[in-house]
């Protein structure tokens, strides 16, 4: 018999749910990986079909082989190698499409059932918000169903039912998700992924050029949420530190390296000390984001000897971390003859008029402070202007902008005031991170994205260390105080058409923005944020003193109790599962009753029908006697009855009486 004329052994009822899990798992998994795999879906979905059909073969093996080249060496075209990130997860998703076509036996099903769990998980990797995870839930249902629909139970052909018992096997592993979550040790990966392409990737570099931080100014990118014990600080005291830059090179600010880097820095704690946690988004970077002076007991964390907190590694997902910081702390309060030095370095015979400038300021305020305030002075009083689109600038660029255009944005007004500093003989640096960021008051916590990118200088002073300025409060107060929206007035941010952010000012909508902003806040910190650290604590206040062994016994314990309680709930082994006949001998019995003739305990059926016969009339006797007749072949004359004749005969009988 020809190949397509055998009747396939993968049930309707399987196939049908295992196209619908394709599809479901591809979809959110399509901005990031090749578009053509929509197609080879479609073209492997047809001819499955066409096969269950018996209008088409399986493909032979060397139809098999040339797609899978054909599939591979598209990947390579489309991303460029067979290796990394998202090649590998290209590669997988084709493989679950391919694998359809060869779909023959139950094994190959589960083969692909078991490969579309784990790509469901790979969507993790791009997208691991609360609405990814519910999503997933419905592929992970769909997967499942076509796993129930596999079996040929008596849910063959019944798809809704399907669905149903699929959905029940999840609840049914709900509670034991949620102790492994709560009590598996949160073990560190033993390698590290790098993070997808079109993953959130922060845009603060470790060098700073004009016009770097407009063009970041245009994304409305999350970059972090920070929550505080007690009262949020005022938006001007929200100055989140990511890189300090101290090397110039005439056009670029850089991070320079330094021996003396990896020390732990001089500072004195002073003033009231402000506690915080921060989610971070994945960035790839090692730095992170503190406020002055910050200090974290994590060990993975280090303060860094220019005061920014770094990690040990890039962090390629979700991160939570805590921290202390002091603003009022005295920083560095003195400086080695080889970083005074280092914080004076200016190139040669770049931008003449702002050193000339800054010598006459010298002559006229001896005193540093005093300087300094003049420079302030001078942004404040005389024409600049704040904007994202300032006009390009050449081989001088400070002393184009000081004296010629005098617009720009914070990149601009930090470099030349750093500049002017170290020209004046006063040891400056500039500084970049974010600055301010929307407050949520249901959650009590700060959202910061990348508009709210900013820089600004810190210059230092002998017994008194590094002290922060910003040179763009005194062009755009507003920037500092209300947001960069308030500063740009008449400019508008590119937060793009679908945005929420860009309706804030329809007041309903931009309540629905903050209500799912909170719900996500909630969920990174309570499910993405629960590492290794903050479940040892949570354990250690729950249980006291612990140990992963007397953890691991009581989950594998506190597990076999669970399933024994899910079991006495399935089975109900105290229940007696009655028969299709005994069940209609139940509904005999109640209809009797109603009519005052109750069935004794030990009483046979013959004999209540003799002791109730005589107040019958002879329809009713008859329709009692044909029940009886019947029922008593059934159960112990062991000649069938179909139990639809029970039923007509029983109607019969309830019709009778009721003519009484």
């Amino acid at each position: 018999m020809a190949e397509h004329k055998i009747k396939p052994s993968i049930p309707r009822n399987s196939l049908i749910w295992l196209l619908i899990a394709q599809v479901l798992v591809i979809l959110p998994l399509l901005w990031h990986v090749p578009l053509w795999i929509i197609g080879l879906w479609l073209v492997c979905a047809a001819w499955r079909i066409q096969v269950f059909r018996m209008r088409m073969q399986f493909p032979k093996a060397i139809v098999k082989v040339a797609m899978m080249v054909s599939a591979a060496f598209a990947v390579y075209l489309s991303r460029g190698s067979l290796v990394g990130l998202d090649a590998g997860v290209a590669l997988l998703l084709t493989a679950f499409v391919l694998k359809l076509v060869e779909l023959r036996s139950k094994r190959d099903a589960l083969v692909l059932i078991y490969l579309g769990f784990f790509t469901v998980v790979t969507s993790y990797l791009f997208d691991d918000s609360i609405l990814a995870a519910g999503y997933s839930l419905l592929s992970v249902t769909a997967l499942l169903a076509a796993l129930v629909g596999l079996q040929q139970t008596v849910l063959t052909g019944r798809p809704g039912k399907t669905v149903t018992q699929a959905a029940a096997i999840l609840l049914q592993a709900i509670p034991v998700a949620l102790l492994l979550f709560l009590f598996f040790p949160r073990l560190d990966p033993l390698w590290v992924l790098p993070t997808p392409k079109d993953k959130g990737v922060t845009g603060i570099s470790d060098h700073m050029s004009p016009g770097d931080i407009a063009e970041l100014s245009q994304s409305s990118e999350l970059v972090f949420r920070a929550s505080f014990t007690g009262e949020i600080p005022t938006q001007n005291q929200l100055y989140w530190r990511a890189l300090t830059l101290p090397y110039f090179d005439g056009r670029t600010w850089h991070m320079q390296n330094m021996t003396s880097d990896l020390l732990a820095p001089e500072w004195q704690a002073q003033g009231d000390m402000l506690e915080y946690s921060v989610i971070m988004q994945p960035s790839s970077r090692t730095w992170l984001y503190s406020l002055a002076v910050s200090q974290t007991d994590q060990k993975d964390i280090r303060l860094m000897n220019d005061f920014r907190l770094q990690h040990n590694t890039p962090i390629h997902r979700t991160y939570l971390y805590q921290a202390r910081a002091w603003p009022e702390a005295l920083a560095e309060p003195k400086l080695s003859p080889e970083k005074y030095r280092f914080y004076l370095q200016l190139p040669h015979k770049v931008n003449p008029q702002a050193r000339a400038w800054a010598q006459q300021l010298r002559q006229r305020y001896p005193d540093d402070e005093s300087l300094v305030r003049a420079v302030l002075r001078t942004f404040n009083q005389e024409e600049y202007f704040y904007t994202l689109k300032p006009p390009r600038l050449g081989k001088h660029s400070v002393d184009e902008f000081l004296f010629a255009t005098q617009t720009g944005f914070c990149e601009h007004y930090s470099s030349a005031m750093t500049f002017v500093l170290r020209a004046a003989g006063i040891p400056a640096r500039v500084v970049t991170g974010y600055q301010g960021g929307e407050v949520n008051r249901a959650e009590n916590y700060v959202q910061v994205r990348q508009y709210d990118a900013h820089s600004w200088v810190e210059y230092w002073r002998l017994g008194f260390g590094w002290h922060r300025v910003d040179p763009t409060f005194q062009v755009a107060p507003e920037r500092i105080e209300q947001g960069l929206q308030e500063a740009l007035r008449g400019e508008s941010l590119n937060t793009g058409l679908f945005s929420p952010l860009s309706y804030r000012h329809i007041n309903w909508i931009n309540q629905l923005r903050i209500s799912w902003d909170t719900l996500n806040y909630t969920w990174q910190k309570n499910v993405l944020g629960y590492q290794a650290e903050r479940q040892k604590n949570w354990l250690k206040g729950l249980l006291g003193e612990i140990s992963w062994q007397r953890i691991g016994v009581g989950l594998v314990i506190t597990i076999a109790l669970l399933f024994a309680l899910i079991s006495l709930w399935l089975f109900k082994p105290w229940q007696t599962r009655l028969s299709e006949t005994q069940r209609l001998l139940k509904q005999f019995e109640r209809l009797l009753a109603k009519r005052q003739y109750k069935r004794e305990p030990a009483e046979g059926l013959r004999a209540f029908q003799a002791r109730i016969q005589a107040d019958l009339s002879p329809p009713q006797r008859m329709a009692l006697d044909a029940f009886v007749h019947s029922y008593e072949q059934n159960e112990y004359a062991n000649v069938p009855v179909p139990a639809v004749q029970l039923k007509q005969q029983l109607q019969t009988l309830r019709h009778s009486l009721a003519r009484r």
